[in-house]
C-alpha cells in the first residue's frame, strides 16, 4: 500500500492534467495517403474560392507543405491582373522568388547558432563584446552590457523596434508635424526613394541616443533593431560580410541555389503592383528581413530545423519557447513567434504548437509554421494583398493537422494496439492497448496476477491511463527497445470548476521499484509491417507478447 500512495501522490502532483501533450509517435506522413490527398484537395478547394475574390486579383501566392523527409504538397496562383510596368516570373513556380521579409531572422540566428557551436561566440556573451562602438559615450541609456546575444535572439533585449521605418514614406499624411531632418541618419526612407541603404556606421550613429523601452530581460517586445545587431555580431566573428556568411553556412549547405540576399533578375521573382520593395536594398537591416527565397528552398530549409533543432548547439532546442508574449497562448522563441492552441483536434483538446515566423515588407507578406510533433512544415509566400496571408493561413493550418492526427491514430492502431500475455501462464500478466483520440489507452492490466488499474495504477473516477512516448529508444544506436511511459490523464469535465484545473506540471516518470521506474513500458520487435511483437513492463520484471503469437508459441 505505501508504494501505491507513493506512486499516485507522485501521479497528481501536477494538479489536473489532461491530454498528453506527446500522444503517439512522429506519424509517417506518405503523399499518396488517402487521408492526405483529401486534405489537400480540402486545402485547394479553399484556396481557390479565397483567392477568386475581386480585391485579390493582383494577388499570387505559393504554398507548400513539408514534412522532414519529402514535400507533402505545394500550389502555386499566378495573379489574373500582373505589374506591366515591371515584368517578373511570366507562371509562378516551386522556384519563383519572394522577399521574405522578417523570416530572414531565423537565418540569422541560425548562424549566431553555427558560430556559438564553433566557439566562436557564446550565446550569453554581451553584445558590446562584440560590437565595441556601443560601449562609446552616448545620449541615450541603453545597457548594452547587460544585453546578450541571446536576448537578441529571443526578443527579450528591451531596445527599440527601429531606427528608420520603411513604411512611412511620408509622415505629414499621417498627422505628424513637419521637422528638420538635421542630425537624423540620410538613408533608408531618409533617402531619395530609398535609393540608399543604412550600413553599420549610420545604425551605430542612432543608436547613440536611443533609451530602451524595457530593462534586458524583463519583458518580451518585437525588435527589428536587435538583428540588425545580430548580423553585426555574425559578420565581425566570421570575418565575412553578413550576406557572404549565410551564403556560405546556409544556403550552399543546404543547396537553397535559389535563395539569395541580392537583386535577383525580375525574370526570377514575383512582383506586385506598386507599392513594393522588389528592389529596395536594405542594407544593414538585410539581418532583420533581406532574404529573396522560393518554397521550394524553404522547405529544404524547414526540412533541416525539423531533423536537427535539438542538435544544433548542445544544451538548445531551437524550437522552444523562450518568453511569455501577450495572452495565454502566444510566446516568443529564438526568433519564432509561437502558438498553442487546443482549438485544432476535432475530438480532443490536446494542445497543438505552431512554432511560426512572419515577415512583411511593402508587397510581400509570409509566414512559415513548423509542428514538431506531427513532423509538418510549412511556407505560405504572398505578393499582393496582406489579407490574403490570413486566408491561407486559415485554408492550410487546421486542415493539414488534422489529417495528420488521424494518420498517428490510425499509426498507433495498426503498429501498438492489441492484447499482449506473457507466454509463462503461470505469471497471469496480460496487458490490453486500444487507440483513440485520447492516445494510446491503457484499457487492461494484469500484472503477476494483480489487477494493476486497482493497485499500482489505480484511477479516480475521472481518469484513464494511457501510455506516452519518450521518443527515446533501449538501444539508441540500433534503434530498438521503444520507451514509453504510463501515465493518468483526467477526462474533461463540462463547466467552471477551480482556476487550479488549468494547472499541469509535467511529470511523465514514475516511482522507481528495484531500481526501475514504476511506469516503464518498452516495445521490442517491429515486425516488417510495423507491428510490435513484444511488450516489456520493466518494473515487473515481465515480457508480454502479442496473443496470436504468444497462442502459437503456447501451443508449441
Amino acid at each position: 500500500m505505501v508504494l501505491l500512495y507513493i506512486f499516485l501522490l507522485a501521479a497528481g502532483a501536477g494538479a489536473v492534467c489532461h491530454e498528453a501533450s506527446i500522444a503517439h509517435p512522429l506519424p509517417d506522413l506518405d503523399p499518396n495517403d488517402a487521408v492526405l490527398k483529401h486534405a489537400f484537395a480540402t486545402i485547394d478547394t479553399d484556396l481557390e474560392s479565397a483567392i477568386a475574390a475581386p480585391e485579390f486579383v493582383a494577388t499570387s501566392f505559393s504554398v507548400e507543405i513539408t514534412s522532414s523527409k519529402e514535400s507533402l504538397w505545394a500550389k502555386h496562383h499566378t495573379a489574373r491582373e500582373r505589374n506591366a510596368s515591371r515584368p517578373s516570373i511570366p507562371e509562378v513556380n516551386g522556384d519563383a522568388l519572394y522577399r521574405i521579409a522578417s523570416i530572414t531572422k531565423t537565418f540569422t540566428v541560425l548562424g549566431i547558432l553555427y558560430q556559438h557551436k564553433a566557439g566562436n561566440l557564446s550565446l550569453d556573451d554581451p553584445v558590446d563584446k562584440y560590437i565595441k562602438e556601443l560601449k562609446e559615450d552616448r545620449e541615450g541609456n541603453i545597457a548594452w552590457k547587460d544585453i546578450t546575444l541571446r536576448s537578441l535572439a529571443s526578443q527579450l533585449s528591451g531596445i527599440p523596434r527601429e531606427c528608420t521605418n520603411a513604411f512611412l514614406k511620408c509622415f505629414t499624411e499621417t498627422g505628424l508635424p513637419p521637422l528638420s531632418r538635421e542630425g537624423l541618419i540620410d538613408c533608408d526612407e531618409y533617402s531619395k526613394n530609398y535609393e540608399k541603404p543604412c550600413h553599420a556606421r549610420d545604425l551605430l550613429h542612432a543608436l547613440k541616443s536611443k533609451h530602451p523601452l524595457f530593462a534586458p530581460n524583463k519583458k518580451s517586445t518585437y525588435s527589428n533593431l536587435a538583428f540588425d545587431l545580430l548580423g553585426l555580431v555574425l559578420s565581425r566573428v566570421s570575418n565575412k560580410t553578413y550576406e557572404t556568411y549565410i551564403e556560405d553556412a546556409i544556403f550552399k549547405p543546404l543547396d537553397m541555389s535559389k535563395s539569395t540576399l541580392s537583386l535577383p533578375p525580375d525574370s526570377a521573382g514575383v512582383i506586385p503592383l506598386d507599392p513594393h520593395f522588389w528592389d529596395v536594398d536594405e542594407g544593414i537591416q538585410n539581418p532583420t528581413g533581406g532574404i529573396y527565397t522560393s518554397t521550394n528552398d524553404m522547405s529544404k530549409y524547414l526540412r533541416y530545423v525539423l531533423t536537427h533543432y535539438n542538435d544544433i548547439v548542445t544544451g538548445v532546442n531551437w524550437l522552444n519557447p523562450v518568453s511569455p508574449s501577450e495572452g495565454l497562448h502566444s510566446f516568443y522563441g529564438m526568433p519564432w513567434e509561437i502558438l498553442h492552441t487546443d482549438r485544432v483536434l476535432k475530438n480532443s483538446r490536446r494542445t497543438v504548437r505552431f512554432i511560426t515566423k512572419g515577415g512583411g515588407l511593402p508587397g510581400y507578406f509570409s509566414v512559415i509554421a513548423v509542428v514538431p510533433e506531427y513532423d509538418l512544415a510549412c511556407t505560405i509566400l504572398i505578393a499582393g494583398e496582406y489579407e490574403m496571408l490570413s486566408k491561407v493561413q486559415d485554408a492550410v493550418g487546421a486542415t493539414i493537422v488534422r489529417a495528420a492526427e488521424e494518420i498517428a491514430i490510425r499509426q498507433l492502431e495498426e503498429r501498438y494496439t492489441g492484447t499482449y500475455t506473457s507466454t509463462n501462464q503461470t505469471l497471469n500478466s496480460t496487458i490490453t492497448l486500444v487507440a483513440d483520440e485520447r492516445g494510446l489507452v491503457v484499457e487492461r492490466l494484469i500484472a503477476n496476477g494483480t489487477d494493476a488499474l486497482e493497485g499500482a495504477f489505480k484511477t479516480s473516477p475521472r481518469q484513464y491511463i494511457q501510455v506516452v512516448p519518450t521518443l527515446q529508444y533501449q538501444d539508441e544506436q540500433k534503434k530498438q527497445g521503444e520507451n514509453w511511459r504510463i501515465v493518468h490523464s483526467y477526462e474533461r469535465t463540462v463547466g467552471e470548476g477551480s482556476i487550479w484545473d488549468d494547472y499541469c506540471i509535467a511529470n511523465i516518470d514514475g516511482e522507481v521499484y528495484a531500481g526501475t521506474s514504476l511506469n516503464e513500458l518498452v516495445f521490442w520487435n517491429a515486425e516488417e509491417e510495423g507491428k510490435f511483437a513484444e511488450v516489456e513492463l520493466s518494473a515487473f520484471r515481465v515480457n508480454l507478447t502479442r496473443s496470436d503469437e504468444a497462442q502459437e508459441l503456447v501451443e508449441l
